[in-house]
């Protein structure tokens, strides 16, 4: 949502539901949907308002903080590129890339955003067109071939699938919808989930591979340590790893891309009363509260900045961000840092 407030604070209420991307109304959303913005109310302006307008005021920041802008990592820039080289006129057996990495290392925002590149240069090239160049799907859990194209069918918004239609009529469908798209990229999020050890997974697996073979599609899929997922496994794990390029993401070391994140993030900052570059002074001690990790420092400078909104406090501290829980690896891991830092004092 791209919020623009009037001088007096207010802007209009969006109570829209919005879609999951992993449909096509909800991914269409997620790539019209330019840059969140804000622009902070003057300090006289903010001090006058009353009761009713600041209440809206404060619950339009609220709404800002929650979808702060995508911070275009290394990671992120990664993954277009090599994106980008894929397949180019490509003729024969096509190449895929897999993104691999631990929980919140951006896999699945860099998934994202190279799709969202994709689609707005394919409506540059194919104005008023009727394609749909992106399909976003998460691989089923427990999946089966079955699921695997109802996931497929329901991005697109083919009719209700009833039980007497089998996985050869699901599948014949997407693929001919898809064709008729001109769909050129596929990104399956969440692979680790497709374990070729087991019946369930060589089934999905030969699935998949027919949706490669009969789409003039790149796949691109993105999964939590998916070399040590059984996704490589056996001759079908052979045969993915033969046509598809690994990239790593992980955490960031503390170094001056690190720096350069925390100085972005607080770049986006709209507190009445914080002191500019309070954050950049303490990117050794977030790079501890979150072990480096991109998602848990996005989650924790959200959560202050909206905290220092309802508080009223306005600005963003050290003693805050020690009240603020990220995720329980991250906690389990700056406390055992602290224990040990601690005992060798």
């Amino acid at each position: 949502m791209v919020v623009n407030p009037s001088d007096d604070g207010m802007t209009p209420t969006d109570e829209e539901r919005i879609e999951p991307p992993t449909t096509l109304a909800g991914w269409r959303h997620f790539v019209d949907t330019d840059t969140t913005t804000f622009r902070l109310a003057s300090a006289r302006s903010w001090e006058v308002m009353g009761d009713r307008v600041r209440n809206a005021y404060n619950e339009r920041r609220i709404d800002y903080h929650s979808e702060l802008q995508v911070v275009r990592t290394s990671t992120v820039k990664e993954v277009a590129h090599q994106g980008r080289l894929l397949n180019r006129r490509e003729h024969g057996a096509r190449r895929g890339l897999i993104i691999s990495g631990e929980r919140t290392t951006g896999k699945t925002t860099a998934l994202r955003q190279l799709g969202r590149l994709h689609e707005l240069r394919a409506r540059q090239r194919y104005p008023d067109s009727r394609r749909v160049p992106v399909v976003y799907v998460t691989a089923p859990p427990k999946g089966s071939p079955r699921k695997l194209a109802i996931e497929f069918a329901r991005f697109l918004g083919l009719p209700v699938i009833s039980p007497r239609h089998n996985t050869v009529d699901i599948t014949s469908a997407v693929c001919q919808v898809l064709i008729e798209a001109r769909t050129d990229l596929v990104l399956v999020d969440e692979i680790h989930l497709m374990n070729l050890a087991t019946t369930a997974g060589e089934e999905l697996s030969d699935h998949l591979k027919y949706f490669t073979e009969h789409l003039p599609a790149t796949f691109i899929y993105a999964g939590i340590d998916v070399e040590h997922s059984g996704l490589f496994t056996g001759i079908r794990g052979d045969q993915i790893a033969g046509r598809c390029t690994l990239l790593h993401t992980g955490p960031f070391p503390l170094n001056s891309e690190w720096e350069g994140l925390v100085a972005t993030m607080e770049a986006t900052l709209r507190l009445h009363q914080h002191k500019a570059e309070t954050l950049a002074g303490l990117h050794s001690y977030l790079h501890q509260r979150t072990g480096g990790m991109i998602g848990g420092l996005s989650h924790l400078i959200r959560a202050a900045a909206i905290s220092a909104i309802l508080d009223g406090s306005e600005r963003i501290t050290r003693r805050q961000l020690d009240t603020i829980h990220v995720d329980h690896a991250s906690e389990r891991a700056f406390r055992g840092e602290a224990r040990r830092g601690r005992a060798a004092g």
